[in-house]
């Protein structure tokens, strides 16, 4: 995967994760310094928000106070959870810093545990500063505060997968053989996507798939999987 803005720092550490399709993540879990930057951003742009609501809502006398007060309850509370979960796991100060918020095994976070780990931010604050929060966070290798823990949530480095996408990417160097019989288009980007995803899957999940094409393969398992990336290279016209 390749780190975008506010890439992992010295204190974070790699946390390995593998998908239920069998593809292997590298997750970069951020430490205390940059999620408090991104919270004070989050603060700054609620409270920007509730001054130019009071201003409007002052207008409406004790009505628009009592709106204020209901506006203030929905920014605080469901602020960060629409963000998580509408937004890919980030709110604007996660954003600016390149961070998102994600279940622990690297799928998108969900309303449930957004939620959790929101409401329990309280907790984390307690007794003054998100003092029981940073303690949880040291004491822990994925900086996890409580409500990560309850939610069973990290946030990570925002980062995307090279080439996982099947995206045209140079394959790596090797073997190369053309197809034993003449394939369209559709059956070429096929062999390419596999070949191009396949440094992210581990060798039995690799071999588990190009084994589906045994019959024009003539090969099972990790045999399998050499012999269409051989094709692919001779597709792409790549040379040894």
């Amino acid at each position: 995967m390749v780190a975008q803005s506010g890439g992992p720092t010295a204190i974070d550490t790699r946390y390995p994760v593998e998908t239920p399709d069998g593809i292997e993540l590298a997750l970069h879990p951020a430490g205390p310094v940059p999620r408090a930057l991104a919270w004070l951003i989050d603060l700054l742009i609620r409270g920007g928000i509730m001054i130019a609501l009071g201003m409007v809502l002052s207008l409406l006398g004790a009505a628009g106070m009592a709106l204020l007060v209901l506006a203030w309850f929905v920014i605080n509370w469901w602020y960060p959870v629409l963000f998580e979960v509408l937004s890919g796991g980030a709110t604007p100060g996660k954003k600016a810093f390149g961070l998102r918020v994600l279940h622990e095994d690297g799928t998108p976070v969900g309303w449930g545990p957004s939620v959790v780990r929101n409401l329990l931010r309280q907790v984390d604050f307690l007794p003054a500063a998100y003092a029981a929060g940073l303690v949880s966070m040291l004491c822990n290798r994925r900086f996890q505060r409580l409500g990560d823990l309850a939610a069973g949530t990290l946030v990570v480095y925002n980062a995307t997968s090279t080439n996982a996408s099947g995206d045209g990417g140079d394959l790596a160097p090797g073997r190369v053989e053309a197809p034993p019989l003449p394939l369209s288009p559709d059956e070429q980007q096929v062999i390419l996507s596999f070949a191009e995803r396949s440094g992210k899957l581990n060798p039995e999940r690799a071999g588990e798939l190009a084994s589906l094409l045994s019959p024009l393969t003539a090969s099972h398992g990790a045999d399998s999987a050499e012999r269409l990336l051989a094709w692919a290279r001779w597709i792409k016209g790549t040379a040894t």
